[in-house]
């Protein structure tokens, strides 16, 4: 049955309606759009800016622990900053960090190093597999002596990255997160006396294979260009659209 005459001009009054609208509505929409692609390109130079940085810090000479901690002292960022520590590790309090390496499961090995001045500095001396745990497993790598250890500063956390991260559990030396303090604690050093960051060894090899050093991936995402192409991208069709629009209204 054919639409009446009536029927079809209400039809092409909600048409036109909802037309205009859309153009009413068409400002905002753009600016929205705009101020997304604008904040990524911001994020993208603030990104590139972080990672030149990390960059510097990390192939730069190897600063002393000193240095380290001054620089932590005045506010400046000492993650993955290049340094280095001489000391004795004190293998019977190491703790031991779930994760997985190069495809494997296993530990991440934080040991203190006792330094000359008597305070303490975790180091985490790299990856043993899951069934190395105990130390007893791989005796060849409980080095004695004085040790020169070179890599990476890692900032102490906080707090638990996420809700998801179970608690660490203290009784089977089993971190989950890099809680400095209950690493401290739970050997039994006192919390004034140890450094507020870490050490990744870097990958020096070890007698007997374990544990392995260089485990620190710097590896951080940066997609705020692609981001800002597909926001202004779709402002652009946007406004394609609503002059499309416009021009087939004209045409009829």
């Amino acid at each position: 049955m054919a639409d009446t005459p009536m029927a079809e001009a209400g039809e092409t009054k909600r048409r036109t309606w909802r037309f205009w609208l859309a153009l009413i509505l068409l400002p905002a929409a753009l600016l929205i759009l705009l101020s997304l692609g604008t904040w990524q390109v911001n994020r993208l130079q603030w990104k590139e800016a972080l990672l030149a940085d990390i960059q510097e810090r990390s192939t730069g000479p190897a600063a002393d622990v000193a240095e380290v901690e001054r620089l932590l002292a005045v506010g400046q960022s000492v993650d993955y900053r290049h340094a280095t520590a001489v000391g004795r590790y004190m293998h019977h309090r190491e703790r031991h960090f779930l994760a997985t390496f190069e495809g494997q499961s296993g530990f991440y090995l934080y040991t203190p190093l006792e330094l000359a001045d008597g305070r303490y500095l975790f180091v985490n001396r790299g990856f043993v597999p899951y069934d190395r745990k105990d130390p007893a497993t791989r005796p060849q790598g409980l080095i004695e002596g004085e040790q020169t250890v070179t890599g990476l500063a890692r900032a102490e956390l906080t707090e638990k990255p996420s809700s998801l991260v179970p608690d660490n559990d203290e009784k089977a030396n089993i971190f989950y997160w890099k809680d400095l303090s209950r690493m401290t604690a739970s050997v039994g050093l006192p919390a004034d006396r140890v450094l507020p960051f870490f050490l990744d060894a870097d990958a020096t090899p070890v007698t007997g294979g374990l544990p392995k050093g260089g485990v620190t991936a710097i590896d951080l995402p940066n997609n705020h260009l692609q981001y800002a192409i597909t926001w202004y991208g779709l402002a652009f069709a946007l406004v394609a659209v609503t002059i499309a629009g416009l021009v087939r209204r004209r045409t009829e």
